[in-house]
């Protein structure tokens, strides 16, 4: 083993005792190892913690990150048809892990690929990355105030504290560089910022990790939750259809064959952005978000649900119409985004094109045609495919028009709205497969404005058949291979074998 992914307790550290480096050509054996260092490591920082109630610290208490790493001298044949599993050049690849019980198909999975495509062994230790105790915790973990406000010191002086000056993007951004001697990323994110997510998104949806599935549709209207939830409490009732349970904010889970919750508390109040989820075993289910209004809202929540790495993500919402042959309640398939949400351009510079992907644009267009049962031609008359245009002022029409409609014209776009470029981008940026239905509420430029009589009609007769749309498409994106559904079109030069 290499002394740079090493991990000697420091003198003068609390410290369990150090774990001896191990290799494994088995995915499921090398996972469970970092699964018994990752417990291990994590009870040590808690116990030492709840011991404040009732005895001074015995000086700094340390514990670190699991580990897994992969060693190749050679170049390697792979199948390039393959857009992960795989490294590309020789090297000295790792990277630090947590949560390894929440990701444990995620990890056998990513570990099998890259052990089979190179034929070496992985190799599994204990990082030199400290844990902080705050993520030690967990999700949703209650840590008690009184131990620490008896403390005579800080508490970061006793425990590791967050780090955020390390807890960044650097490696799914394609700006991470290794100092010399130091291994090359091997997952596009570190340990850190995975937990880091793991908090926001329990903070944000009002649900645990570990009730997310691998599709996610997001809305920027309660009125498809309403509908998502009508449907899911329905298929519980009647057994589930497939689907195992059903899970509200408050961690409210109704199992199928069920009419109502079995367990969890509902909130008082609903979260910023509450998330429903209809579980599958392997998360193969469908999470839905209500991601609410505004291009800032669209990239927190798909900041941290793209740890998660799901193998979809869908946008269904409501847009603005800017064509004259257009009616509300037309769908618009985007195939191309004018990005004028400025959230990413220090992520993703706006001239980085996001492309259109194949697999997602045939399910969502075949999703369309089954539920409308109209096809081919006759398709045209209720959805457009074209350019969608996402921007940072929803009251863009109050403002001199010529210079917005001049750039929406030039650039062909058929559609506006808030949200839909800004998780298409960040599709793009975590390589997680995206796209995007909308639906047209309203048409500014013909003076088609949505009144509240008006969208009262519209929302009865179009938010349910546009649920079943998206619901159909993620269900024909689930029938796919994952190594079929994760396009090369999203891979970089220099990219990280993990998914």
């Amino acid at each position: 083993m290499n002394q740079q992914i090493q991990s000697p307790s420091p003198a003068g550290f609390m410290s369990p005792p150090p774990v001896e480096p191990r290799q494994y050509t088995d995915a499921a054996e090398a996972v469970a190892a970092l699964e018994a260092i990752y417990t291990r490591n994590t009870r040590f920082l808690c116990q030492a913690f709840e011991n404040l109630a009732h005895e001074p610290p015995q000086g700094r208490y340390r514990a670190w990150y699991p580990q897994v790493s992969f060693e190749t001298t050679s170049f390697g044949r792979i199948d390039s048809r393959l857009s992960y599993g795989h490294v590309a050049s020789p090297g000295l690849y790792a990277t630090t892990i947590t949560r390894p019980d929440l990701f444990r198909s995620y990890l056998t999975t990513q570990l099998d690929l890259l052990i089979r495509n190179h034929g070496t062994a992985v190799t599994v230790s204990e990082s030199g990355t400290p844990i902080p105790l705050h993520f030690a915790f967990g999700e949703g973990a209650y840590v008690e105030a009184a131990v620490a406000e008896k403390l005579d010191m800080p508490l970061r002086d006793i425990f590791d504290t967050p780090d955020l000056a390390t807890t960044d993007d650097e490696i799914v951004n394609g700006l991470y560089v290794p100092a010399p001697g130091e291994p090359q990323p091997l997952a596009p994110f570190k340990a850190q910022r995975v937990d880091y997510s793991l908090a926001r998104l329990s903070h944000y949806t009002a649900t645990s990790a570990a009730h997310f599935q691998n599709f996610v549709l997001f809305t920027n209207y309660q009125f498809y939750i309403d509908e998502f939830c009508e449907h899911a409490r329905q298929l519980m009732t009647e057994g589930g259809h497939g689907y195992d349970g059903f899970v509200e904010p408050g961690n409210l889970v109704t199992p199928a064959g069920h009419g109502a919750p079995v367990e969890g508390i509902a909130p008082a109040r609903l979260p910023q952005m509450p998330a429903y989820h209809l579980t599958k075993p392997g998360h193969n289910g469908i999470t839905m978000i209500n991601i609410g209004v505004g291009p800032s809202n669209a990239k927190t929540i798909t900041d941290h649900v793209a740890v998660l790495r799901p193998h979809a993500w869908l946008m269904l919402g409501h847009c603005a119409g800017l064509r004259n042959s257009q009616a509300l309640g037309d769908y618009v398939l985007a195939h191309a985004y004018v990005r004028e949400d400025h959230v990413l351009d220090d992520d993703l510079p706006s001239w980085v094109p996001i492309p259109a992907l194949a697999e997602v644009q045939v399910a969502v267009q075949d999703a369309v045609a089954e539920i409308t049962g109209l096809t081919d031609y006759d398709l045209k008359r209720i959805m457009r495919t074209g350019t969608v245009a996402t921007i940072d002022n929803r009251n863009w029409e109050l403002r001199d028009q010529r210079g917005p409609v001049q750039r929406l014209s030039q650039s062909r776009a058929i559609a506006l709205d808030m949200e839909s470029a800004t998780i298409a981008a960040n599709g793009f940026r975590f390589r997680v497969p995206y796209g995007t239905l909308l639906c047209v509420s309203d048409k500014p430029l013909h003076g088609e404005l949505k009144l509240p009589g008006m969208a009262s009609a519209f929302y009865r007769t179009q938010v349910n058949q546009h649920l079943k749309i998206g619901l159909l498409a993620m269900q024909k994106l689930a029938a796919m291979p994952p190594e079929q559904l994760h396009s090369r079109k999203l891979r970089s030069f220099f990219e990280t074998a993990f998914q």
